[in-house]
């Protein structure tokens, strides 16, 4: 009996998107800006007696958190990304994470949404000096956070894990390819970007409202662009919780790429009888095929097929042999 090494047929699972080191870098340095401006505001409200500074403090504090999200995904994900826990890896822990944070804008956004409409009902003087300063100096900050948290087009080249796999493995499937991964988008890293982006738009538009507040006395204004602000916050969060949710449920992330592995292997009069795609980490997909064929080839074959589809990181083939007695099933209509 002889004793096989399977190092040539073994393989990680590692599905991380191909920038998760840049953008937990820069996640980070945007938690610590964020924080760092949510202390100065609240210390420096709390020695002025600035209401405005207090609660606009308070407000970077629900972004702190919910950037805090994203980086402790990146974070965690990295950690145990070789964890053999994880069946196909720790790639979707940025769409939890992007999910959760979307939740909390959402709740930022019925917040404001509140806080307006009780301005509304009962007006309240405005420190119009003292409040443009601040919106300015926070629109400054969510700015160059901004900055740090825009995605690089320019620089993301995959690192293709193409582990094709099977009943039978053959080590040479093993590809490791890389690849323009322009279409694929970090949720996460999309996540905490619409965080800031909302700071920034809101603080835009207060600035706008408060300037004209004082130039012609529309008190009324304020609470206005609070609505409006808010029901954009909102689109926003549910743009982000229906891309992240789709992924955490599993749904076809592309059907050009299912029609793809359908051209490349439905031919000759093989037909394929089952079909699971699904995303496992931010430019990464997995695949389980089954083939009905009169002729089979080893799954090898079928896989190498699949080679130049780049999203395709982890793929299992099925072959089974067609044993109706005609021997016509896969050449039925």
């Amino acid at each position: 009996m002889h004793s096989h090494s399977l190092d040539n047929w073994t393989h990680d699972h590692n599905f991380l998107g191909a920038q998760h080191a840049r953008n937990e870098q820069r996640t980070w340095l945007v938690v610590w800006l964020t924080l760092g401006m949510m202390v100065a505001e609240i210390v420096g409200g709390s020695l002025f007696g600035s209401m405005a500074l207090l609660a606009d403090g308070w407000h970077m504090s629900t972004h702190a958190v919910a950037i805090g999200i994203a980086a402790l995904a990146y974070r965690y994900a990295r950690r145990h990304a070789d964890n053999p826990r994880f069946a196909f890896g720790t790639g979707k822990f940025g769409e939890l994470a992007a999910f959760t944070s979307a939740v909390v804008l959402g709740m930022v956004a019925v917040m404001v949404a509140y806080e307006s409409v009780l301005r509304m009902a009962d007006p309240k003087p405005i420190a119009y000096g003292e409040a443009i300063a601040i919106a300015v100096l926070g629109l400054v900050v969510n700015l160059v956070s901004a900055w740090l948290l825009r995605e690089d087009h320019d620089h993301h080249h995959g690192h293709d894990h193409s582990h094709h796999h099977g009943h039978t493995h053959d080590p040479s499937s093993h590809d490791h390819d890389h690849a323009h991964a322009h279409q694929h988008r970090d949720n996460n890293l999309r996540a905490a970007y619409v965080h800031v982006l909302a700071d920034a738009a809101t603080s835009v538009m207060a600035i706008a409202a408060l300037i004209l507040a004082r130039a012609f006395g529309w008190v009324w204004i304020d609470p206005v662009v609070g609505l409006v602000g808010s029901l954009v916050i909102a689109s926003w969060a549910y743009g982000l919780i229906k891309s992240a949710g789709a992924v955490l449920i599993d749904v076809v992330p592309d059907s050009n790429v299912a029609d793809g592995i359908r051209r490349r292997l439905e031919i000759d009069g093989d037909r394929i009888s089952d079909l699971h795609l699904w995303q496992v980490g931010p430019g990464h997909y997995s695949a389980i095929v089954t083939i009905v064929t009169d002729h089979p080839q080893p799954p090898a074959s079928y896989k190498a097929s699949l080679r130049e589809l780049r999203q395709l990181s982890h793929v299992t083939v099925e072959v089974d042999q067609c044993v109706h007695p005609d021997g016509v099933c896969t050449h039925a209509a």
